[in-house]
């Protein structure tokens, strides 16, 4: 009988340590779920606080558009580098040792914001911003992943999709909008934004750091080498025709995150900028939610979802610069980012089902490489065009070889589903 009654007690006690350490470690990762979110969302959020202020940047220290947009596209350079050299590199050795560098990166970048407005300062604190964004996207959105596994591990992934892509294009969003109303209502504009995110740059640092871990450091780690890159995966045509797809949608979050807010402060004559931020952050906030809204459509919908409220939204945004008319405007811009994030979309999920799993990180690579050459690549063209034509001129010219390149993909696409 002792035996008997000793038994259950011996088996029952550690299954209950057991449950009360698993509900205790969900619990962790839930709470890590929301720090990492914050952190995301912070990190994307400081990359876009210069855009309000470049019309602030250009009558101050009499900067060109084109000199925007030379700032602008060092930025890109800075992620792509970042991307190719240190993507990857959290699967060997954990997230956190990626992600706790890439916010102190971002901290680095804010106080140099602070030291100045010279020209050599804001190439180097767009460089640095870069860096640290290229590093932060991949691996936060992985991190996210695993603490929602963790936290709910029998949930679907609605949760996590929808908190990532707030975080990851709803944060450029809210950037700008907050740089916007501070550089507004308070003094030192130049400073405050930026003053501002150190702060919250320093709270996202602690938020990281007391997140758990989700990947095990591999003590005997793969030779390092750069993120490869890989353009052809079994169909081609398909995927150049994603890629070219990625291009068009980051062209027009190009044009909204470097040259939109002088267009409006000069040609529209809006110099606000609480405006200016506003106008970034519905383009955005419009591309964030209708990601989240069109997730049950296929890709082949998505697509072309994408490029019909894309090539319509750019038409209404000319026209309403050609009528200097601003809610136009703001229509053909709310509708051009929500075609850019559905169609960008698209080509992701084009990509990862045609790429094999060993070759997926390859084949996304390529194509973040090539959607980051449309966020630099337009955006300079417009400005050296801005330096011997008007904006509207250059700004239809835009809207053309957009239209052009949009049509193509369409033909591409619908070429490839008739095969």
């Amino acid at each position: 009988m002792t035996h008997m009654a000793s038994t259950p007690r011996a088996t029952a006690a550690p299954g209950r340590r057991t449950a009360v350490r698993s509900d205790a470690g969900a619990r962790r990762h839930g709470v890590g779920f929301a720090l990492v979110a914050f952190a995301f969302l912070t990190a994307m959020a400081f990359s876009t606080v210069p855009t309000p202020l470049y019309p602030l940047y250009m009558a101050r220290d009499g900067f060109s558009t084109f000199m925007v947009t030379v700032v602008f596209a060092v930025y890109a350079v800075g992620v792509v580098v970042s991307l190719l050299l240190a993507g990857h590199v959290s699967d060997w050795v954990g997230r956190k040792k990626i992600l706790l560098p890439a916010l102190s990166l971002e901290l680095l970048a804010a106080i140099l914001f602070l030291t100045g407005t010279a020209l050599p300062v804001l190439l180097a604190a767009r460089f640095v911003t870069g860096l640290g964004v290229g590093m932060i996207t991949a691996t936060a959105t992985a991190h996210l992943q695993e603490l929602h596994a963790a936290h709910r591990p029998q949930a679907s992934t609605h949760r996590f999709e929808l908190v990532s892509t707030g975080a990851n294009i709803g944060g450029l969003g809210v950037g700008a909008l907050v740089a916007g109303f501070l550089a507004q209502w308070v003094a030192v504009p130049l400073h405050t934004p930026y003053l501002v995110f150190a702060v919250l740059l320093a709270l996202a640092l602690v938020a990281v750091a007391l997140a758990p871990e989700t990947v095990e450091e591999q003590f005997v780690r793969p030779a390092y080498r750069p993120q490869r890159i890989s353009l052809d995966h079994g169909d081609r045509a398909g995927y150049l025709t994603a890629a070219a797809g990625a291009f068009a949608s980051f062209a027009v979050f190009g044009l909204f995150t470097s040259v939109a807010p002088g267009f409006v402060a000069g040609t529209l004559h809006h110099p606000s900028r609480v405006l200016a931020g506003a106008i970034v952050f519905v383009v955005f906030g419009g591309a964030a939610t209708a990601q989240s809204l069109t997730a049950r459509l296929s890709t082949a919908a998505k697509r072309r979802l994408g490029q019909s409220a894309q090539a319509i939204g750019v038409v209404t945004l000319v026209t309403g610069m050609h009528t200097a008319d601003l809610p136009v405007f703001l229509a053909g811009g709310v509708v051009a980012g929500i075609g850019a994030g559905v169609l960008f979309k698209a080509a992701l999920g084009t990509v990862a089902a045609l790429a094999v799993p060993d070759h997926r990180s390859e084949a996304l690579a390529g194509l973040f490489l090539i959607a980051y050459l449309g966020l630099t690549l337009p955006a300079i063209g417009i400005g050296v065009a801005t330096l011997g034509f008007s904006s509207v001129t250059v700004m239809t010219w835009f809207a053309g070889i957009l239209l052009a390149l949009l049509a193509v993909v369409a033909l591409s696409g619908r070429r490839a589903h008739t095969h």
